[in-house]
């Protein structure tokens, strides 16, 4: 008996093994959800996604926290327009930093055609990466159309002297601002200017920036999000200003895949040089403007520095920790 009993133990831990997942599998995460924001907080991948839905029901975020890509817990409804009296309508494409042990979600609300509306960018703080978040202004951040850029899809971005900038815009225009220390107003540079627009030839909307090997890396969606042909492109460049010309798209629709592959953001695995894109797509076949799924891949380079094109794939990307 105890023969059997260790036998049938032993067959059991192997079976379970052989059953996990090797990879994360594309989507990543189940629903539709798009414009993920991808992190890394306390040795967990995060993503922060857009609930994506017609804008009278994509009024909350969820979150979604990983150990090692494959298996990914679901946080629900880590803020909604509840907790954000001035947001009465839409909520999406958010943004996250960690700074003095709390945690800042930026997000776009209302949808504003002009300045005659309310809304924009505004900010919510928690203490945890899961929130729960709390309005942090009682206001946008950022209200009103400058240089042409509709206040939608923010990006924030820490520079190698500490500097936090903000990175956004619609309507194929794009800004960067310098943010006070706190997070709580837009500060001038140096010359007085509020808002510097940034943008490459191409860009339409979703800003996202890192740094590699001291070059700095700005990409950005083309085409329209809600057809086939969305896509993201880049350019490099020795300062966060630019001036930015475009290299080339490096993500874009595969016709045996899916379509509208797009409005990405990038997570670094520093310890093993691992790095990922995190992208939303839309499946074959479907043609609902909200039916997006959010999708992972890892990114390459090649040696001088070039991003390689990122392959679409069902499998994503492999089980990998942060240890």
């Amino acid at each position: 008996m105890k023969y059997i009993y260790s036998t049938t133990l032993f067959c059991f831990l192997i079976c379970a093994v052989i059953a996990q997942p090797a990879t994360s599998g594309n989507p990543v995460i189940k629903g539709w959800y798009a414009d993920p924001e991808a992190a890394i907080f306390n040795n967990q991948y995060w993503i922060y996604p857009t609930y994506s839905d017609k804008y009278e029901k994509q009024v909350f975020f969820d979150a979604f926290s990983s150990e090692d890509l494959v298996q990914w817990k679901t946080h629900p409804r880590i803020l909604d327009t509840a907790a954000v009296k001035w947001a009465t309508r839409a909520m999406w494409a958010p943004a996250i930093v960690e700074k003095d042990k709390k945690y800042y979600f930026f997000f776009a609300a209302n949808d504003i055609q002009s300045n005659k509306e309310y809304g924009g960018i505004g900010v919510a703080v928690a203490d945890k990466p899961e929130g729960p978040f709390k309005d942090y202004l009682g206001k946008p951040l950022i209200d009103k159309f400058y240089n042409g850029a509709q206040p939608i899809d923010q990006f924030v971005f820490k520079d190698k002297d500490g500097q936090y900038y903000i990175i956004y815009g619609g309507w194929q225009h794009c800004n960067i601002a310098r943010l006070k220390n706190d997070f709580t107003a837009i500060v001038p540079f140096a010359n007085g200017e509020m808002f510097k627009e940034i943008t490459p030839s191409g860009y339409v909307e979703g800003p996202f920036m890192f740094m590699r090997n001291n070059k700095y890396y700005f990409m950005w969606s083309e085409g329209g999000w809600t057809g086939p042909d969305y896509s993201v492109a880049y350019a490099v460049a020795d300062s966060p200003f630019g001036p930015f010309e475009r290299v080339g798209k490096i993500l874009q629709q595969d016709s045996t895949i899916a379509t509208g592959a797009g409005h990405h953001s990038i997570m670094h695995n520093k310890k093993k040089d691992l790095w990922y894109i995190v992208y939303h797509r839309r499946p074959l076949g479907e043609t609902a403007a909200n039916n997006r799924a959010t999708c992972i891949e890892q990114l390459f380079f090649d040696d001088k520095g070039f991003i390689l094109p990122v392959k679409l794939s069902f499998t994503g990307v492999p089980k990998q920790s942060l240890q």
